[in-house]
């Protein structure tokens, strides 16, 4: 299989299990996981940054067609996944460290992000779990900033971290012909 032909199917491959996982968790309604990052994060510590951002944009333009148009402006959030990871990888491997400093970035990065699409274009409530907390918070005399931030803050720092290091076991137990594929040894040769 050439390198473009296992970075198409590997890609489509991250869409579909963004899509299910991220689906599957919100329709069981499971508190602080989204795990709708997991294939970006994936693609992007293998292939880097751009093939990352890329899967991202797609999980959520799919996400915006099978679960309702809310998704799509949120696809800045997956982008920013993919090249963040992306650009992590590439320059210390996806080790242990990186995938968690990374989780880390992404908690605390994805949730400012997240929160400046739901206020500006969603009133701060987007018909999810945390909605709640938004609307108990908003109640309570917080700002509208704040009050959509907080939830989204304690559910990325998990969820991120989560799928970081979930995605660091699955790489790290991966054939090194598919960890390093032609082209691609020098930026990932430092996963362990």
């Amino acid at each position: 299989m050439n390198q473009r032909t296992l970075v198409i199917t590997l890609g489509a491959l991250a869409v579909a299990i963004n899509v299910v996982a991220g689906t599957v968790v919100s329709n069981l309604k499971i508190p602080f996981l989204f795990l709708d990052t997991v294939g970006t994060i994936f693609i992007a510590a293998i292939f880097g940054p751009l093939w990352g951002a890329l899967v991202g944009l797609l999980t959520n333009l799919v996400l915006g067609v099978t679960s309702g148009y809310t998704a799509i402006p949120f696809a800045l959030v997956n982008v920013i996944v993919g090249l963040v990871v992306g650009y992590s990888a590439r320059k210390n491997g996806y080790r242990f460290s990186s995938a968690l400093i990374s989780g880390i970035v992404l908690g605390l990065l994805c949730p400012i992000v997240g929160t400046i699409i739901a206020v500006g274009l969603f009133g701060g409530f987007t018909g999810g779990v945390q909605d709640v907390a938004v609307l108990w918070l908003k109640q309570a005399g917080t700002s509208l900033f704040a009050a959509a931030f907080l939830p989204r803050l304690g559910e990325n720092l998990i969820d991120k971290i989560l799928s970081a290091l979930l995605v660091y076991y699955i790489v790290k137990n991966l054939p090194q012909s598919l960890i390093n594929p032609r082209g691609y040894k020098k930026r990932n040769s430092h996963v362990a």
